[in-house]
């Protein structure tokens, strides 16, 4: 169909296209008319996404997300936040209300749903661009009624976003409060096993007695090691075949004077046998004493020697002994230091448990202080007011859309009866009907007339001029 049939059609049947938009004009003005007027109220709310958290002072991660005030707008809607507001307007105990569901349900299912579901139907809520303000519009046929509900909504959105804050901490605070209670239970055992320990097994103060046992032990092994250095020398002393080159014996006074005397006798000795001869009186006296000196001079030195060996026997009991000491104290140095090894494992056992337990501590106090909070990042921007105007219906604007569908539904009416009553309206038609070749047009008879009529005062107009 091409453009000049589509206007031939529409010349033809403007009257069918007419009625129908007049139809559908009067219709929508009617039904306009009609409508009962209903009310919008408008409530804001603001976001804050920015502050950090009153308790723990920290940003929240989850706030700056870009899908964070799509949730919020999810959180109205839902029907959490719908059964909140028919809690808050006591809806569910108005007689009136219990009937209209009595009758619209017969009984079935619960109230608060039902008048949650209501109250979803006329809610719009609207985000506001590049800001963080929420709108939140409800429609009812009553002003006061409807600004009522946006007020009641947006005061159950700042419940309802509270209690899913404050849910998951109470959780949490009573999680910390029973693993607080676990840890210290675990501390107070830790402790209880380090003190029946200590008492078990004597020790005040396990580092110092260790250090004095450890000096103590280091003394003996000295000891020992100067005993066994003294016996070393005693033995060799006591094994030299000559005991006038043992040092006592050779540095002992007594003996250097004895060995004087006999080599100052034995020189007497001498020229008194020279001069005097063997026999003589003299001479046999001197004999006496040189014999006596030496007799002391062997006497004494039997007496260093035996003092040596005594020394050795002493130093080799004294060695021994110090040897059983040492032993003695090695195996209590060792007791002692498998005492501390444990000491310390308990120590640690406790230094652990008091860290958890101070950690457990302070995130239930925390968790305790967020369940009791009341504080949220929603506030209200503007309340909403019981509204003076209606915005349903839309007088003007029903007409406007009116006339644009009541026009469209004339043409296709149009269009419609011309299918159903195919015409030929022009030479066109003819081709497309027939197949055939058009020869000539020929005007219709209205149309001749007209154009004669011109013509004819053509003609005069020119007379009267030339005239």
């Amino acid at each position: 169909m091409t453009l000049q049939q589509f206007l031939l059609i529409l010349r033809a049947r403007y009257k069918v296209a007419l009625l129908t938009l007049l139809l559908t004009v009067a219709t929508t003005v009617v039904v306009s008319l009609l409508l009962p007027k209903q009310y919008t109220a408008g409530a804001a709310v603001v976001v804050d996404v920015k502050s950090p958290d009153a308790v723990s002072g920290l940003m929240l991660q989850g706030m700056m997300a870009p899908g964070y005030m799509a949730t919020q707008i999810d959180i109205i809607n839902s029907d959490r936040t719908a059964k909140a507001v028919v809690t808050l307007l006591r809806m569910d105990q108005s007689l009136a209300i219990q009937q209209q569901w009595q009758d619209a349900t017969q009984g079935k299912g619960q109230l608060i749903d039902w008048l949650a579901n209501l109250l979803q139907k006329n809610l719009d809520v609207k985000p506001s661009r590049e800001s963080n303000v929420i709108s939140i519009n409800y429609t009812g046929t009553d002003p006061d009624f409807a600004a009522d509900v946006a007020n009641a909504f947006a005061q159950a959105y700042i419940n309802v976003n509270l209690d899913l804050r404050l849910a998951p901490a109470r959780q949490y605070a009573a999680f910390f409060d029973e693993q607080t209670r676990a840890a210290r239970t675990k501390l107070e055992k830790a402790q209880q096993a380090l003190s029946a320990y200590q008492q078990k097994n004597g020790i005040t103060s396990a580092d110092d007695r260790f250090d004095f046992e450890s000096a103590k032990l280091n003394e003996t092994s000295s000891q020992l090691t100067g005993i066994q250095g003294q016996t070393t020398d005693s033995q060799s002393k006591r094994q030299n075949a000559k005991a006038d080159t043992v040092a006592e014996v050779m540095q002992s006074p007594l003996v250097n004077g004895l060995k004087a005397d006999i080599a100052r006798l034995e020189a007497k000795l001498t020229e008194s046998n020279i001069n005097l001869g063997k026999n003589h009186p003299q001479t046999l006296r001197s004999e006496a004493e040189l014999a006596t000196l030496k007799a002391q001079l062997e006497a004494e030195t039997r007496k260093i020697t035996s003092s040596i060996e005594t020394t050795y026997q002493v130093s080799k009991q004294r060695e021994q002994q110090l040897q059983g000491a040492l032993g003695a104290q090695k195996a209590r140095v060792l007791v002692l230091n498998k005492q501390r090894d444990e000491l310390n494992v308990l120590r640690r056992d406790i230094e652990s448990a008091q860290r958890t337990f101070e950690a457990m501590s302070q995130r239930a106090s925390q968790s305790s202080i967020e369940s009791q909070t009341n504080q949220t990042n929603i506030a209200v921007l503007n309340p909403a007011s019981a509204p003076s105007v209606h915005s349903k219906p839309r007088v003007l604007l029903n007409i406007l859309i009116s006339i644009f569908l009541g026009t469209l539904l004339g043409v296709g009416v149009a269009l419609m009866l011309e299918l159903a009553n195919r015409r030929v309206r022009s030479a066109q038609d003819l081709v497309e009907a027939l197949d055939l070749p058009v020869l000539g047009a020929i005007s219709s008879a209205a149309g001749m007339l007209q154009h004669a009529t011109q013509n004819t005062l053509a003609k005069t107009a020119t007379t009267g001029a030339h005239a």
